[in-house]
């Protein structure tokens, strides 16, 4: 299956959510703009100020109809954890399998402390209301990556 790019329609996925409940990128066509980040583990401590930035500029996301799902391999219960510890206002699903994740090209390999392996690669896109693939972010540091959200989403005029 070939990766998705800029202007094509994004992969429809169905995951949980912390809360245990099914959540589809299609719940939003018509209604929202999506911001689907990729992140490798709740509560670890570059995920954790990467979800602490989009948690603060939930008002400006929200004037800009834009959703956020944050997706990790994490289990549901795991997540449920990470958005209470947190007071996460969005939501955060489960790809257990990394289903999603390779769907999206967000699963590859890694080096980390001179250990390779394939993990969660971490990137965003922002989705329309259309379910067309706007753009495509992964060169951020986890501390701006709401900046480089929300100046992206300006240029785009979404």
């Amino acid at each position: 299956m070939p990766l998705p790019t800029t202007g094509s329609t994004a992969p429809g996925f169905t995951l949980e959510d912390n809360n245990g409940a099914a959540v589809s990128l299609s719940d939003f066509k018509g209604k929202k703009n999506v911001l689907v980040y990729f992140y490798p583990k709740a509560m670890t401590p570059g995920c954790t100020v990467q979800a602490q930035g989009l948690r603060d500029i939930a008002a400006e996301l929200e004037a800009h109809d834009v959703v956020v799902l944050g997706i990790s391999p994490d289990p549901v219960k795991r997540l449920a954890k990470f958005v209470e510890r947190d007071a996460l206002n969005f939501q955060l699903l489960s790809d257990e399998d990394h289903a999603v994740a390779d769907a999206y090209g967000a699963w590859g390999p890694k080096k980390f402390m001179g250990r390779e392996f394939d993990g969660i690669l971490r990137t965003s896109y922002l989705v329309d209301k259309e379910g067309n693939l706007r753009e495509i972010l992964n060169k951020f540091k986890t501390k701006d990556h709401h900046e480089v959200v929300l100046n992206t989403i300006a240029e785009l005029g979404l």
